[in-house]
């Protein structure tokens, strides 16, 4: 019985003390309203047959509603699932005219707009930023001429030569079948049996276990179109051409052990990183790259440049800069834009062309169809993120939420409609349009139809051998124990034994160190198609003490620790060089109130010590009086945090007064422990690599 204080009960809506949301003479301009644009009177209340009835079948506000949000979620990318992207611009240095007629390359100073996302390749939407994984790099920039889509990683090089092969390498580093884990993770058996037994894959996994896989940011990552592309000027000479986006900040990458703790402290560090720099001004920044050749160097070259896990050394060709990218804007909104850009390698402008690389055309392919199976419609181009900015004209209609509305009857081509004074519609652009190279020299692509490699992609170990012997000693040590912490993981011990049998062929001292590690005999050499050879090194690929090092601590995060007693005017004196020096000052104090410091004043924290680990900053600065210092020597939180800003080996700047915090956390002094006295910002630049022998063991 529905009694008459339930039936007043029902005209007032929880939450808002019976008063309506807003005034009548506002809802013109606010008013909430169906997707049908109908206002809606009540949001809080479901339409039923009196006070306690049942609900009716006749809301359609409800019904609408719950329809959407049980539609909300699309079908996740099966590779490159979890993402995060910004808004920018493409800005040209010199005319480029002379290579190829593409708009966007031709008038120096000119920029165009892009979106760029950058993603973990092995996991789910939901996992990590961190995990040890290669990177995605995708830019779609909004040409003039149409949407030019270079879809790259952070690894020059990729595992396997030829399409075909790609399920089945993404199957093997995926979740395995049976028990669904592990999530975003190469350290288990499947993936290293499917390494083990494609010796083609050995160069991309020296570049997967190297510091390479753990970036310290997506603001300190390069980026690679992987594959030969062409460019083709307006005279139709071709030359072919790789893509290199070389970051402004430097190439930064973490530890191994830093990155498991990121992982548990701060899930989203990467996605969190990219929007505070760019909420604070600090505009991510890369340059555009190329290395740029004709048929007669690809041909002096000892491997074949369609082949994509094959890089060409920079000594041998340097990368000549032709312009910068910047990322300004951040997406309003996560799902519109980020999760539903949809990026297709055959995008591509007059200008710009494919070579027969067999993985590139296999792309081609694939990227299309993904994008109907994610986001539902053949007119997934119409979104606002993948529309392009120039005019879209054509004769294809309809389908699955058709957002044009094409007008007149012209619905096909040819038509001779405007001879009867009606829109006959666009025709084609013989002088403008988008004409593929003709490769008359391509001698190759002629003969019987057959499913086989050329003997020029045999060679699966000398450039595995040339990156691995390329890298800094304690990148090679990295690299050795990534090996050892993966194979580690692995249950079936013919596939640790093979997967050592073809790191002889790349090294033996690697092979030794990794079997070593493992506590496993050393086997022979596995039997390789073709002999590896001894190429001279590439001091470019290196990160530790390489070309692209940070010099400066420009973009980075400096945590300050501070306590009750610090003194007022270091830590306004350090505050004001780590910020005139380009970095971000964080405050770090016990309670996430701040700190009264010796003249009185509260200074308020960024960030409480018990969340806020020093694995988030780039360095720490330990500000403490002898009273904050003693008290922070019972919190576990603030020995950890000084011990791992050790361990991790960044500088650490301090007080005297600090002193014991830094001994109880087993700190010894070396060239990147520094009082603050001593010229901090310039010791903070840079990671003390020569401490990590006394922190940890490696293979």
């Amino acid at each position: 019985m529905v009694t008459k204080s339930d039936a007043k009960s029902d005209t007032i809506k929880p939450g808002n003390g019976g008063e309506t949301h807003q005034q009548a003479g506002d809802e013109a301009a606010t008013g909430l309203t169906t997707n049908q644009g109908i206002r809606v009177s009540d949001n809080q209340n479901q339409l039923k047959a009196g006070a306690r009835g049942p609900v009716l079948l006749e809301d359609f506000v409800l019904r609408e509603k719950i329809f959407h949000f049980d539609h909300e979620r699309i079908p996740e990318r099966i590779v490159h699932a979890r993402g995060s992207a910004a808004h920018g611009y493409f800005e040209l240095y010199e005319s480029l005219a002379d290579i190829t007629k593409a708009d966007l390359f031709q008038r120096a100073g000119e920029k165009t707009p892009l979106f760029t996302r950058f993603s973990t390749v092995a996991g789910g939407a939901g996992s990590v930023d961190t995990p040890r994984d290669v990177r995605g790099f995708a830019v779609k920039f909004y040409t003039r001429e149409g949407n030019w889509d270079l879809v790259g990683n952070n690894i020059p090089v990729f595992f396997i030569q030829d399409a075909i092969k790609f399920p089945d390498l993404i199957h093997s580093v995926k979740m395995e079948a049976q028990t669904g884990y592990p999530q975003a993770a190469s350290a288990h058996d499947t993936f290293w049996d499917f390494i083990s037994l494609m010796p083609e894959s050995t160069h991309m996994i020296m570049w997967a276990m190297s510091d390479r896989t753990i970036p310290r940011s997506l603001r300190t990552m390069e980026g690679f179109g992987i594959h030969t592309f062409r460019l083709v000027n307006a005279k139709g000479k071709s030359t072919f051409v790789k893509f290199h986006w070389k970051p402004k900040q430097g190439v930064q990458s973490t530890c191994w052990d830093e990155a498991v703790k990121i992982a548990g402290a701060d899930p989203d560090f990467h996605r969190r990183d990219l929007f505070e720099a760019i909420d604070r001004g600090d505009f991510p920044e890369w340059e555009l790259g190329i290395q740029a050749f004709d048929q007669d160097f690809a041909d002096s070259l000892p491997f074949d440049v369609l082949d994509p896990t094959k890089i060409i050394p920079e000594e041998v060709l340097p990368v000549r800069m032709i312009g910068r990218m910047v990322l300004d804007r951040y997406p309003d909104n996560f799902f519109a834009e980020t999760e539903q850009v949809a990026y297709c390698p055959a995008n591509i402008v007059p200008g710009v062309d494919f070579t027969n690389d067999p993985l590139l055309q296999g792309r081609l392919f694939s990227y299309l169809d993904t994008q109907l199976k994610r986001l539902g419609s053949t007119n997934f181009h119409q979104l606002p993120i993948n529309a392009p900015k120039c005019p879209v004209m054509n004769f294809q209609r309809d389908g699955h939420m058709q957002m044009a509305v094409p007008k007149g009857r012209a619905n096909y081509e040819p038509n001779s409609l405007s001879e009867a004074g009606e829109d006959g519609g666009p025709r084609e652009c013989p002088m403008s349009g988008f004409t593929t190279f003709p490769d008359r020299d391509g001698e190759d692509e002629q003969g019987d139809k057959l499913r086989i490699r050329p003997d020029s992609f045999a060679d699966h170990y000398s450039q595995a051998r040339l990156f691995f012997r390329s890298l800094a000693a304690p990148e090679q040590a990295h690299l050795a124990s990534a090996l050892v912490f993966e194979l580690s993981k692995v249950g079936l011990e013919h596939v640790r034994t093979r997967m050592l049998s073809n790191l002889v062929n790349v090294d033996p001292d690697l092979a030794k160190r990794v079997a070593t590690g493992l506590n496993m005999p050393l086997p022979k050499a596995s039997k390789a198609a073709k002999p590896a050879q001894d190429l001279t090194p590439s001091p470019a690929l290196r990160i530790i003490e390489g070309p692209r090092a940070p010099q400066d601590i420009a973009g980075h995060s400096i945590a300050l620790l501070v306590a009750d007693g610090s003194d007022a005017k270091v830590v306004a004196s350090m505050t004001r060089a780590i910020t005139d020096a380009g970095a971000r000052a964080v405050i770090v104090a016990p309670r996430v109130g701040g700190a009264k410091l010796s003249d009185g004043s509260l200074l308020k924290a960024d960030a409480q010590l018990a969340g806020y680990p020093s694995v988030l900053a780039d360095a720490i600065v330990v500000a403490l009086s002898d009273k904050g210092c003693a008290a922070l020597l019972k919190e576990a939180a603030a020995v950890q945090f000084v011990m791992d800003a050790f361990g991790h080996l960044k500088a650490i700047g301090h007080t005297t007064e600090a002193q014991p915090l830094l001994d109880k956390a087993g700190v010894t002094p070396d060239d990147g422990v520094v009082p603050l006295d001593k010229g901090f910002t310039a010791a903070a630049a840079k990671r003390y690599w020569a401490r990590e022998p006394g922190v940890r063991t490696l293979a």
